[in-house]
């Protein structure tokens, strides 16, 4: 359903989702799920699971279709993966969404958690590095244009499957929130190391306890080295680069999260204020884990509940199967409400959220969105001012015909109109506290 194979694809044992395209490569025994691009002669040869979103860059090859012992595991990458060009991975991988391969060969298996991050193979040092939340401070034009990207390609004629396209929903939020963790924790054990203490008289609490701490101070941790564990299949070291403006970007990730959920559902219910809003999302515990399921999320426990009705035959054919995906589609939008609303509450550590503390939030929202605006200008800028791009153009009004002027870009406009309105919307909510 608009999907595209073009100019000699080999496309085998494989399903592809929909609004995809795949050019002048092959692809073997995978489950590639909605907005998949893949141009260019490159090579993915091991068995994988894309969830959506992602994108093959030129020559990049993926596994081997055998090894001299037994047949290949395979490859798993959340939304978002994105192999530059002509990286070489291995089998068996995962990634979390949103991850970005710099150029390189990955001589070894990797386990990358932290979401957004930019993973890079330094045989300089002999260690591979990751920068997490690399897309939100170096590249927010590709992030902020991501959603609206797919959005816009969505050119279905019969859009029976539900899709999620934005950026920030459930499944990358959660490993946001597990991400900050880690960095929490692997802070805390370089400045126990570097203080020459023992790792043994620490517990997992009083680690993580230790580490939000230190992250709280850039100056508290600047020394340090911080290194990452269990994400590469090798004895060397996995250096994290930018920890502490990671961690606070994953913070600043969270809250527009939910703050932008929350203006959704007020708009669309004008008779809802904060209170009845906040009775309705009340729940014991927030749902951490979610599922993607060819582009649909679900929550582990509805995806469980779907299972055991088909074994007991509750649900007796596709039709049935079909149905209970739209059910648990039409609930979806307050289930990711909910889970925007508990995730601040972790996020502040409390149980409910006061009128005060979401004053203090949609404040810190525009804030955020301000960022957003600028970041995508500043990001995009970069092209304009890269002199070597100039070289291959006669005079600046040469490259101005041909590329444009910045200030023309419509998606730099958009967004700035979109920022212009949230701050309105942010207002209107304040009213209705």
């Amino acid at each position: 359903n608009n999907s595209n194979l073009k100019y000699g694809a080999r496309l085998i044992n494989t399903v592809l989702g929909d609004n995809s395209t795949i050019s002048c490569c092959e692809v073997l025994h995978s489950l590639i799920f909605p907005g998949h691009e893949q141009h260019h002669n490159n090579s993915f040869l091991v068995a994988a699971v894309l969830k959506g979103q992602t994108n093959i860059a030129a020559g990049a090859t993926l596994g081997s279709n055998h090894n001299s012992r037994t047949n290949d595991n395979e490859i798993q990458a959340g939304r978002g993966f994105w192999p530059g060009l002509c990286s070489s991975v291995k089998h068996s991988c995962r990634f979390a969404s949103f991850t970005l391969l710099s150029k390189a060969d990955y001589p070894v298996e990797m386990d990358i958690k932290l979401p957004f991050s930019l993973v890079n193979n330094n045989t300089h040092t002999n260690e591979l590095e990751v920068m997490p939340a690399f897309w939100w401070l170096y590249n927010m034009y590709a992030l902020a244009r991501n959603s609206w990207k797919y959005q816009s390609r969505d050119k279905r004629k019969r859009k029976h499957q539900h899709i999620e396209f934005d950026t920030y929903a459930p499944d990358s939020m959660e490993e946001v929130i597990a991400g900050r963790k880690l960095l929490e924790i692997w802070t805390a054990k370089a400045a126990i190391q570097e203080q020459g203490k023992r790792l043994e008289d620490y517990d997992y609490k009083a680690l993580r306890e230790l580490g939000k701490t230190l992250l709280q101070d850039k100056n508290a941790i600047k020394a340090l080295e911080i290194f990452g564990e269990d994400m590469e299949k090798s004895r060397r070291k996995v250096r994290i680069l930018k920890v502490y403006e990671a961690y606070h970007a994953y913070g600043d990730m969270l809250i527009y999260y939910a703050i932008r959920n929350v203006l959704s559902y007020l708009k669309e219910h004008p008779q809802d204020n904060f209170s009845t809003m906040v009775e309705a999302l009340k729940e014991d515990r927030r749902e951490k884990s979610w599922n993607n399921l060819g582009g649909q999320l679900m929550m582990t426990r509805d995806l469980d509940q779907l299972r055991e009705d088909i074994k007991n035959g509750s649900l007796a054919s596709w039709d049935d199967i079909h149905h209970r995906y739209d059910e648990i589609w039409e609930k979806y939008t307050i289930d990711k409400l909910r889970h925007a609303y508990l995730s601040l509450c972790y996020l502040l550590e409390v149980d409910s959220i006061s009128k005060e503390q979401w004053q203090d939030l949609l404040n810190k929202a525009i804030d955020i969105q301000e960022y957003v605006c600028q970041q995508v200008y500043i990001s995009r800028k970069k092209d304009y001012e890269n002199i070597y791009r100039r070289n291959t153009y006669r005079n600046e009004e040469e490259m101005i015909a041909s590329v444009g002027l910045l200030e023309d870009n419509s998606f730099i406009k958009q967004v700035r109109e979109e920022t212009a309105l949230f701050k309105q919307e942010i207002e209107n909510l304040s009213q209705r506290l």
